[in-house]
């Protein structure tokens, strides 16, 4: 619980919304420091927006707040997504710079105190960057971890009907549909699998070294429903509230 002046937070706090002296007095060496990471401009498929990633990272972070005594650095909205550069407003930084983007952001915030950090990751090619900051930090005393979104799989295998895929596709779709479904044109919606091939998305069929995907879409689109979804996001809300209680008990450097 935090106590800032005549302010009383019962669960978590925004550093964004502090001012300097406020947030020395939160960020203290037990304090868990939440980042969300998002990607804001990265295509997914027709039927859902750019900030897809960041839109599902915003609300992630409001269920954290919610519940648990942390305080929340803003989203950080860009990082390695390799695989979508081929469609149109994709972005994706280069391997070592969102490698260091999330060393230096835990590095600075732990100046004051803070040792263990939390990334609220809505990606998948961005956990090696992530581990490997991870590893770097660990040898500054810094403990980060990070979600990843197969924790999950145990519980989507139960309601996946797709046969493959793994991208804007019909569990992600489902998210969208529960967390966001404003977001969602469902007329949109394609079926876009040609089985699991090695490299990344790519429009051109006859790219030998990637996927092929004409529409960005890997998977059934067309099967996503808000039932899905809600299943899908408790399930992973439930575990990244896990693992941010197994961090606030951890020590940090082991």
């Amino acid at each position: 619980m935090f106590l800032l002046g005549a302010l009383l937070f019962a669960h978590g706090i925004l550093l964004e919304n502090l001012s300097w002296p406020e947030a020395e007095k939160v960020l203290t060496k037990d304090a868990v420091v939440v980042i969300p990471l998002g990607a804001e401009s990265k295509e997914h498929g027709p039927h859902l927006r750019l900030k897809n990633d960041y839109l599902i990272a915003e609300y992630l972070t409001k269920r954290v707040l919610d519940r648990e005594d942390v305080v929340v650095a803003p989203v950080v909205n860009y990082s390695f997504y390799p695989a979508f550069v081929e469609y149109p407003g994709s972005t994706s930084l280069r391997f070592e710079t969102a490698r260091d983007m999330i060393i230096d952001i835990c590095r600075t915030l732990a100046r004051p105190g803070p040792r263990r950090f939390y990334v609220i990751n809505t990606g998948v090619s961005t956990r090696r960057p992530l581990q490997a900051a991870a590893d770097a930090l660990k040898q500054e005393g810094i403990l980060l971890r990070f979600t990843d979104l197969d924790v999950i799989e145990p519980v989507v295998k139960t309601i996946r009907k797709e046969p493959g895929g793994s991208h804007a596709d019909e569990i992600e779709t489902s998210m969208m549909l529960y967390i966001a479904p404003q977001s969602v044109d469902m007329k949109k919606a394609v079926s876009d699998y040609h089985g699991d091939h090695p490299g990344p998305l790519t429009r051109d069929p006859k790219n030998e070294e990637g996927t092929y995907s004409a529409s960005g879409v890997w998977g059934d689109a067309t099967l996503a429903t808000r039932e899905k979804g809600r299943i899908a996001t408790e399930a992973l809300v439930s575990a990244i509230l896990s693992e941010i209680d197994a961090l606030r008990n951890a020590v940090p450097g082991f």
